[in-house]
């Protein structure tokens, strides 16, 4: 069977069709440290939505199994392709098909880097507002797979919020148009929604007309607060929110993460057992909000500093933006993402203190404060995830749900949080999740044993 439908995609697509080594090998891992257990069939490179349709057909008409990727920045393991697979890459679909500067919108190809796309259109004056910390790897495609955040969504919003309309290929190869051109449109269910976050499990997307932003004129000030403990960083964090001011970033970095990101940077170390609170306004009312957040910081305890200056304000963010290389310089990373009510903040980061000391493990841990997701780094030695992380994990995961959180705020499920899956939702929903992903794929086919458990 694998020779017949290695022909079949030869003879339909050509030199799309990779079966090098290297790339076999480059597509069974993505940055979470996951390896598939075996090679992929092939790779295709699509370039065109018709070759995209036409592996779908393929597949669908031989059953095989087709794992859809791009840039392989993923942290959950969603785009490892494993033996019997057809990895299928959107990676050289780049273009931008469209920019309308009137209706704030563009519609472009999956595989264009986010931070390429922003390049591109602040020729126009807009932007596009996800900004995920590996915007300058990740593509549009992938982010929107996954319901990316960043930085800037706790004033700018996800993912979600920036997508208009979805072109999508079903596993059958047809060719499905959804959403719409215009701010408002609620014709039918909300299928670019569901769409939205799916991990490849519903559909190829093949194009993406997003919601653009006007590059606004205005100050951008920038704050950055030490405190003695993570939870009075937490607490604070917490105050800046209940008093109704909205920066455009507010990230949190505990005493482990930001001594990482000084040493790989090369910067004095900070105080022992620090944690560090790093908060941006923009626009026309930034030093007003600005000097706001620093009363509130202060009154929370804070040591309190500012800067007017844009480029020092970018130096101030690239340690927390060194925080995943920062964590790589000190062995593998399990690099988790839970997401807590923001009044909460401050007891998730008391359940990680106390997963630490009950499991003898160290967890680094970030935070995009300003909307409660915490990225906690299981930092461990060698090849294969030690039972001990998981366990620990485990007990991290089952605390985010406790608080009225969730398991994932932006990276996923993928392969590595499904066993988890349930217990967030419960049965029934699980079970109607499970059976809406068999509407849209009935053999099967798209991304299996991915989000959803056996």
């Amino acid at each position: 069977m694998t020779g017949d439908v290695l022909g079949l995609l030869r003879a339909e697509l050509g030199a799309q069709v990779d079966t090098s080594p290297a790339a076999l090998e480059d597509a069974r891992a993505d940055k979470s440290g996951h390896r598939a257990s075996a090679a992929p069939l092939a790779v295709v490179h699509a370039e065109t939505v018709e070759h995209v349709q036409a592996t779908l057909r393929i597949a669908s008409a031989t059953g095989t199994p087709v794992v859809t990727r791009a840039a392989g920045t993923g942290l959950a393991g969603a785009a490892n392709a494993g033996g019997g697979e057809i990895a299928l890459s959107v990676r050289r679909m780049t273009r931008i098909l469209e920019v309308s500067p009137d209706d704030l919108l563009a519609v472009v190809e999956p595989g264009i880097v986010n931070a390429d796309l922003n390049a591109q259109l602040a020729a126009y004056g807009l932007w596009w507002a996800p900004d995920p910390a590996s915007r300058a790897i990740s593509t549009v495609g992938g982010n929107i797979a996954t319901g990316a955040g960043g930085l800037l969504c706790a004033k700018y919003g996800v993912v979600r919020d920036a997508v208009l309309g979805l072109d999508v290929v079903l596993a059958d190869g047809r060719l499905v148009r959804m959403g719409h051109r215009s701010v408002k449109g609620v014709t039918g269910l909300d299928l670019t929604s569901l769409l939205i976050g799916s991990e490849g499990t519903l559909g190829v997307i093949v194009g993406a007309t997003l919601k653009l932003r006007r590059v606004v004129p205005g100050d951008v000030c920038t704050i950055a607060a030490t405190f003695p403990t993570v939870r009075a960083a937490a607490a604070a964090s917490s105050a800046v929110t209940a008093a109704g001011i909205q920066p455009a970033i507010m990230e949190l970095m505990d005493a482990a993460s930001l001594s990482a990101a000084h040493a790989l940077l090369g910067l004095p170390a900070p105080t022992p057992g620090a944690s560090q609170l790093t908060v941006q306004t923009d626009g026309p009312a930034a030093r007003t909000e600005a000097d706001a957040i620093a009363e509130v910081l202060s009154a929370a305890g804070g040591t309190v500093s500012a800067t007017y200056d844009r480029d020092e304000g970018e130096r101030l963010l690239a340690i927390r933006r060194a925080m995943h290389p920062a964590m790589e310089s000190l062995g593998n990373a399990l690099i988790e993402d839970v997401s807590v009510p923001r009044s909460q903040m401050a007891a998730m980061f008391d359940e990680i203190a106390r997963v630490e000391r009950e499991h003898g493990v160290e967890i680094p841990t970030v935070a995009h404060a300003g909307d409660g997701n915490l990225h906690p780094n299981f930092v461990f030695q060698g090849e294969d995830v030690p039972q001990v992380i998981w366990d620990a994990a485990d007990d991290l995961f089952r605390a985010a749900i406790r608080l009225g959180g969730t398991l994932t705020g932006e990276h996923g499920i993928g392969l590595l949080k499904r066993r988890w899956l349930a217990d967030e939702l419960g049965d029934d929903q699980w079970r109607l999740q499970r059976d809406i992903a068999r509407v849209f794929d009935p053999a099967g086919i798209l991304n299996p044993g991915k989000v959803f458990e056996a």
